[in-house]
């Protein structure tokens, strides 16, 4: 298709369509001071073509879209606003209110001069300064732009990638656009499903991860309060792409499980309807990672992975006594300089289930479930543990041993226990 609609989504996602613009390459920024770089991009700062934050705003006010578009075509760089509710024309972008009182009165049209306020959002046609709407409803409504496939399912090209489905700009007062995808249940999961799992993969393993995908995100609303959408893009959620990727194989999945959702007892089963890249070698009981237990969600060994070829599928990371303290301490944990880390209990599956550290003066913290492996990420060293199926060895200070009621050894070899 070609075009798009300006509007706004209400509170049940419906689009609510203000007006309509036959170009098809453009671009939302916040609105303001931004400068049109040599490149055709856009910044809040340094140089360039200045796309300015103030207007010369007309007094008269109109009923809709297309009336205060057609009233801005008699004014060069005239463009149609829309201010909580109300259509104006505005005429220009300036730097300063000077200069647009100035080209106010270069009119001779009644009027006043007008900066944008802190929630609005600018559309331009692309790698240029031309303005073709200015939208804020003082953060009651965030702008929408939803493309026209003249009857078709529209694509459209957003940073590389192409997406079905429309478009919303919030701006949270001075900052930056949030670009949330609004779109289609099916059409979500048949963007997820080619980068969780390769889409040349068997049809009835694609069939699995289209329901467990399309399950998750029906589940899912740990960003809506933060942010107002549902997932993410990325593995914090669920990939997701739109329609890059996508096979005819993947389609089909989608296609085949059209609508299909896992249930227990009853209930949607939401963010449970959890998958991996790799187990390691088996999977694990729910109350042993997150301490809640599930019937569906038990250990299984995987006797399949190991005979896959996985890239890094073994690994070791290495951390010195220094660096374990430091972790410990700045994540809040209460112990001195560690001498000696160690698994202290497995799963019957084989998982690390318990993780006691101890320092140079016998205290000892244990920790247990997924925080075995979280308690050891540093973004400071760039080190982590990427699962629950890993052992610890080595050690400067070594592993001591208590003999005879308080004489210690550092080995057991050679040593003998009469009783």
């Amino acid at each position: 298709g070609s075009g798009y609609s300006f509007g706004y989504y209400d509170e049940s996602r419906n689009f609510v369509s203000l007006g309509t613009t036959g170009e098809t390459a453009i671009s939302m920024v916040a609105a303001g001071t931004v400068y049109l770089t040599s490149a055709g991009t856009y910044s809040d700062s340094g140089s360039g073509q200045v796309v300015g934050g103030y207007h010369a705003q007309l007094s008269a006010a109109y009923g809709s879209f297309d009336e205060a578009r057609a009233a801005a075509a008699g004014y060069s760089g005239g463009y149609p606003a829309y201010l909580s509710g109300t259509y104006y024309v505005r005429v220009g972008c300036y730097a300063s209110a000077d200069e647009a009182s100035a080209a106010l009165a270069a009119l001779g049209a009644e009027g006043t001069v007008e900066k944008s306020a802190s929630t609005g959002v600018t559309v331009t046609v692309t790698k240029t300064a031309a303005v073709l709407f200015e939208f804020d409803a003082l953060g009651a409504q965030s702008l929408a732009v939803l493309p026209n496939g003249q009857g078709e399912k529209a694509v459209t090209w957003f940073k590389g990638y192409r997406y079905n489905g429309g478009f919303e700009y919030q701006r949270i007062t001075g900052g930056n656009l949030n670009v949330i995808g609004v779109v289609g249940l099916e059409d979500y999961v048949r963007g997820v499903v080619p980068h969780e799992m390769s889409g040349t993969w068997p049809t009835e393993a694609l069939k699995a991860q289209a329901v467990c995908a399309r399950t998750y995100v029906c589940g899912q609303t740990k960003h809506q309060k933060a942010y107002g959408f549902d997932v993410c893009n990325t593995t914090d959620c669920q990939v997701y792409y739109g329609v890059n990727g996508a096979t005819d194989i993947s389609d089909s999945a989608v296609q085949a499980t059209a609508g299909q959702r896992l249930y227990y007892n009853g209930s949607l089963i939401g963010v449970n309807a959890v998958y991996f890249s790799s187990d390691g070698g088996a999977t694990e009981d729910a109350a042993n990672v997150w301490g809640t237990s599930w019937d569906y969600l038990v250990g299984k060994l995987d006797p399949y992975e190991s005979a896959d070829s996985i890239p890094n599928y073994t690994y070791t990371t290495t951390y010195t006594a220094a660096q374990l303290t430091w972790i410990l301490q700045n994540s809040g944990y209460s112990i001195g300089t560690i001498r000696n880390v160690y698994v202290s209990a497995f799963t019957p599956m084989g998982n690390v289930y318990k993780v006691t550290f101890e320092d140079t003066s016998g205290n000892t913290k244990t920790v247990k479930g997924e925080t075995c492996r979280t308690i050891f990420y540093s973004s400071t060293y760039g080190k982590s543990v990427r699962s629950m199926r890993f052992n610890i060895s080595g050690g400067s200070a070594g592993t001591s041993y208590t003999v005879n009621g308080s004489d210690t050894l550092s080995s057991v070899s050679g040593a003998y226990t009469i009783s």
